[in-house]
């Protein structure tokens, strides 16, 4: 590659993060260094809810301009958070397909935490689909990784692809020290309910787990080759699980078609739209298998 073709890439890059830029916002609520936020709507601005420690007397400000915004719904498990803005009229960052993204990809992560500039960080993907453990719940929807540095006040901006259209949005406190985004398809999902309800609704059964191995014998019986199993510990007074009649040490090795190997196998299961739904769980008691329907709680 010349020296020519260099600069006109490094312009290009260059001109892709000043566009995208302009949809970055800086977001005050919290006591240290500000935080940062993406334009969603002309006055709709998503964040990292891990940046917004008050819930009064935040301001946005981007390019000079100063906005008053009220919280209007958080997701702690997904670090999503919802603000409205009072008297804007931005312009909402464009919208990129994060599956279509590739390992090796080139992405930027943008913040605007220390003044009215943007600050970037440039890298390549380095990994998709990686479930791993937040601060609240675990965290078991696929995100990107890259090789980006998320910077103090990163937390709650963009990561844009090579063509400047958002693909995810950055946190710091999803990846133990890794820079990891959550995608958009999972940020467009989380934000309709907030902006609907100021929560997001998950599937409840009432249980406490622990995941235990399952015996070749017992597997034999479930026609399977799976290997482990969630055993309830507690049933929680007026649950789903109570009202259906689960008890503590029984195993649960599946709901519904879904396999259950891991705690997030279940999250997984639990989808809104089984709210209020019945579905049957296969359970392992006294080393039979049964089925029991369960009416999916709300949570």
């Amino acid at each position: 590659m010349t020296i020519e073709s260099l600069q006109a890439f490094s312009d290009q890059v260059a001109e892709v993060v000043q566009s995208a830029g302009k949809s970055a916002v800086r977001v005050d609520a919290r006591q240290r260094i500000a935080g940062t936020g993406i334009v969603w709507g002309p006055d709709v601005i998503l964040t990292a809810d891990h940046v917004v420690e008050r819930e009064e007397e935040i301001a946005v400000s981007l390019d000079g301009n100063s906005f008053t915004a009220e919280l209007v719904g958080r997701d702690p498990p997904t670090d999503v958070a919802a603000l409205r803005i009072k008297g804007g009229n931005l312009t909402p960052a464009a919208q990129g397909d994060p599956q279509a993204l590739k390992v090796g990809h080139l992405v930027i992560a943008i913040g605007r935490p220390w003044s009215t500039e943007a600050i970037v960080s440039v890298g390549f993907v380095s990994g998709k689909g990686s479930s791993w453990v937040g601060r609240h719940t675990p965290f078991r929807e696929g995100l990107i990784q890259a090789d980006v540095t998320l910077y103090p006040g990163f937390s709650g901006g963009p990561l844009v692809d090579a063509s400047g259209r958002m693909v995810g949005m950055n946190s710091s406190v999803l990846g133990r020290g890794m820079a990891l985004a959550i995608p958009t398809d999972t940020v467009s999902r989380v934000m309709a309910a907030l902006l609907k309800e100021g929560r997001v609704r998950r599937g409840h059964l009432g249980v406490g787990l622990q995941l235990v191995p399952i015996s070749d014998k017992i597997a034999a019986k479930l026609t399977t080759t799976q290997e482990r199993g969630l055993m309830i510990l507690t049933v929680e007074p007026g649950s789903a699980a109570e009202a259906a009649g689960l008890l503590p040490g029984d195993i649960l090795v599946r709901i519904g078609d879904q396999a259950l190997v891991g705690l997030e196998d279940l999250q997984r299961a639990l989808t809104a739209d089984r709210i209020g739904q019945p579905v049957d769980v296969t359970v392992i008691r006294g080393g039979d298998v049964k089925h029991v329907s369960v009416v999916v709680g709300a949570k």
